[in-house]
């Protein structure tokens, strides 16, 4: 029957391969159509967002360890729901995500998290709720207190985001892994707090200086690719599947060896091994936020020199060595807004355009739903002309999270990070209960 077809219309193999693609072109056209449908709409969607920047005044004695901030991001900050296709796709409706913010502004250190309005009662009662002295205040938003980045203006600006540097199912080091120092009962000057180091560095940038850190996250819906099921499955088959791969040359199958004649595995995993596994089982039994991290370095070039500038931006690199196992995982820069040689950008417009676009996504909090010609990456060809920035993201628990983001205690005695009296902040009697 082809073969009619062919002698009848005398086709030769160029034709039918042009034939061919012009029958099968509506497929990849639909999906780019939806697509662009479906960022329009969610576009759409979160233009009507509104959102309020809460500032958290901690309180002088803060006793808790931050055992009590995962509270606050299990009952706040977890938002999982099920979007079905109306609501996702027609909609545009996308799963609500709030930035966890420490910022050294002169040298005074604030706590803040931004969050959708409609939520703004529920994050405050959770912080109540662990922190009853604390203060809850609302504030203008500080980034917008910072013009636009221009090549001559006032301002110098350095920025970069941060990832793990290995796979998500890895935690890097979390306040835990400081055994009983931590604790809650143990005495504050026995406590060695990991977020000590960024408290005491931020409260020392000397005036005209500014520091900017953000964590942005939403309950996890990242999807890994299963070698073994052939399919996207979640965190916790991944982890499993991940923990496997890792065992199997440590593994002996038996088949049909065991009582009533079952097959058996026996794991004779090495010593070194066994701290990556405990902490990617343990790992596995906890909640798990998308997250991706920004810090900005700004330095008024009427107080600051490009020397200032430049040991400023050089330190706040650092700022994440703590959390480091480096047999196991740590955070790792990336995105930065410099180039390594100097003939990679010679006029200096490429290097303009990345850190203003570095401090929009800052100020707008993208991360999850960037615009759309920083939504792909490109191919390597097109990516040395045009680098898409697209933002990174990677998985944390709610241990890693409340590890990069608590309240010091009294171990911190930073002179410039505020804190307030707690017999006058006492939680609003208008609050839902």
């Amino acid at each position: 029957m082809i073969q009619d077809f062919l002698n009848t219309h005398n086709l030769n193999l160029l034709q039918i391969f042009i034939v061919g693609i012009g029958y099968l072109m509506p497929i990849p056209l639909t999906y780019i159509a939806l697509n662009l449908w479906h960022h329009y709409r969610q576009e759409r969607f979160i233009m009507g967002i509104k959102w309020v920047l809460l500032e958290i005044q901690v309180p002088r004695d803060v006793i808790k360890s931050p055992a009590a901030m995962e509270l606050i991001f299990a009952n706040a900050l977890y938002q999982k729901s099920i979007k079905g296709f109306w609501e996702q796709y027609i909609q545009g409706a996308p799963w609500f995500w709030f930035s966890l913010e420490i910022v050294s502004i002169d040298g005074r250190v604030h706590f803040f998290i931004r969050t959708p309005t409609r939520l703004r009662n529920l994050v405050e009662t959770q912080i109540y709720g662990q922190y009853p002295q604390a203060k809850v205040v609302e504030v203008d938003d500080y980034a917008f207190h910072i013009p636009q980045y221009k090549k001559d203006g006032d301002w110098n600006l350095w920025g970069c985001e941060f990832n793990k540097m290995k796979e998500d199912f890895l935690p890097f080091k979390t306040y835990r892994n400081m055994g009983d120092d931590m604790k809650t009962g143990v005495k504050e000057e026995f406590k060695i707090d990991p977020i000590t180091p960024v408290i005491e560095y931020m409260g020392s940038i000397p005036h005209g200086q500014q520091v900017w850190m953000q964590i942005v996250v939403r309950w996890s819906t990242k999807m890994y690719h299963s070698h073994e099921q052939k399919k996207h499955v979640d965190f916790y088959e991944a982890a499993e599947e991940f923990l496997h791969k890792i065992l199997e040359p440590y593994t002996k199958y038996s088949p049909k060896m065991g009582l009533g004649g079952i097959d058996t595995f026996e794991v004779r995993a090495p010593a070194f091994l066994d701290p990556m596994i405990k902490q990617v089982s343990a790992n596995m039994q906890q909640l798990h936020f998308d997250c991706g991290i920004r810090l900005i370095a700004l330095a008024n070039k009427k107080y600051c020199n490009d020397e200032q500038f430049n040991n400023l931006r050089r330190e706040v690199r650092l700022l994440f060595r703590q959390y480091a196992q480096p047999n196991i995982n740590e955070l790792n820069r990336i995105n930065s807004t410099q180039f390594d040689a100097p003939w990679s950008d010679p006029t200096g417009l490429a290097l303009t355009k990345i850190k203003k676009r570095m401090l929009d996504f800052y100020r707008m909090r993208t991360f999850f739903h960037p615009p759309l010609q920083y939504a792909y990456d490109y191919p390597k060809v097109l990516a040395a002309f045009f680098p898409s920035g697209k933002p990174k993201l990677f998985v944390v628990s709610a241990e890693e999270l409340a590890t990069l983001y608590h309240f010091p205690g009294m171990v911190s005695e930073t002179p410039s990070f505020k804190r307030i009296e707690s017999k006058i902040a006492k939680p609003p009697s208008n609050l839902p209960i």
